[in-house]
């Protein structure tokens, strides 16, 4: 479901008006200001007129839109990342990151504000933990929270929460960015591999620290390809044994000149691809980062060209 419809399902939740009513006004707006917004901007001026204000709302984390910006949930923490420190345009800092989860879905949360990201490194919360969360923002799909959002420790029970990755079927012209897609596509083009090396027991980036302390660093790839579906074409990157699963050892991986000779048995490949659509910062175009590779069952393409006849 896109960020349009889960829109105006919730105006029709919060309204008790029907579905068919709220896109009524959303096109009676749209009109009325000559088509000069789209249909969500549309929907969302339809919502204040009706006196309906999200900001104030707890949600739930299926409810969450792209472009809130005072979103309010509850969930369960399944899952913490590392924590990475960046540089980047002068700019100094930490960010933390986790997966929360209630009963309808889950969703990454970044934490940009240091006090914040002390919560985890001090061990105040951590996996397992029901958390409160107010005033975040949603980019690609995810909770952003800076020095103006809040966190907190809850002690409401959540007992059942939606753990694994939800994914919708997706056709390459219809994905937007934060999207958590699978799709049919064929490799048409791949790039050489590029190298980077990693702290053996963190996996992440290899330091003059670590390299002090002795440890050596592990070697990782990432590749590039070009996959179509027939309806459009997107770069899409994998790492590790994702590389694997097109079929290559890490001889053919790790050597360029091995890679040279291995890379044509891969193009022209028809998988199954899942991960996240998102937005290159350095191309700010579309690109596809793949999370897993499943094989095409032949029997279910048979099913499934059956149905559309």
């Amino acid at each position: 479901m896109d960020n349009y419809q889960k829109l105006v399902e919730r105006i029709a939740k919060s309204s008790n008006l029907s579905l068919e009513e709220i896109e009524r006004r959303v096109e009676a707006k749209k009109a009325k200001l000559s088509g000069l917004i789209s249909k969500e901007g549309a929907a969302q001026i339809v919502a204040a007129e009706l006196g309906i204000n999200f900001d104030l709302e707890r949600l739930k984390i299926s409810e969450i839109l792209n472009g809130m910006k005072r979103a309010n949930i509850i969930g369960k923490i399944i899952r913490i990342f590392p924590i990475r420190e960046f540089n980047s345009n002068g700019r100094e800092g930490k960010v933390a990151s986790f997966i929360l989860a209630d009963d309808t879905a889950n969703i990454r949360v970044a934490l940009w504000d240091t006090n914040h990201i002390s919560l985890i490194e001090e061990g105040k919360i951590g996996t397992g933990s029901v958390i409160e969360i107010s005033g975040a923002n949603v980019r690609n799909n995810e909770l952003h929270l800076s020095s103006f959002a809040e966190i907190k420790l809850s002690d409401e029970k959540i007992e059942r929460v939606i753990e694994q990755q939800i994914t919708s079927e997706k056709k390459l012209k219809d994905v937007s960015s934060g999207q958590n897609i699978r799709t049919r596509a064929v490799i048409v083009h791949a790039f050489e591999p590029r190298y980077f090396e990693v702290n053996p027991e963190t996996g992440k980036k290899f330091t003059e620290a670590d390299k002090n302390n002795g440890l050596k660093p592990k070697k990782r790839a990432l590749l590039n390809i070009t996959l179509d579906d027939g309806t459009e074409t997107i770069r899409s990157v994998l790492f590790g044994e994702q590389i694997n699963k097109l079929g290559l050892s890490d001889e053919e991986i790790f050597s360029l000149e091995e890679y040279a000779k291995a890379k044509d048995k891969i193009l022209g490949e028809e998988k199954y691809f899942l991960g996240q659509i998102r937005t290159s910062s350095f191309s700010n175009t579309l690109e596809f980062s793949i999370s897993a590779i499943e094989e095409v069952n032949p029997s279910e393409l048979i099913k499934e060209l059956e149905t559309k006849h």
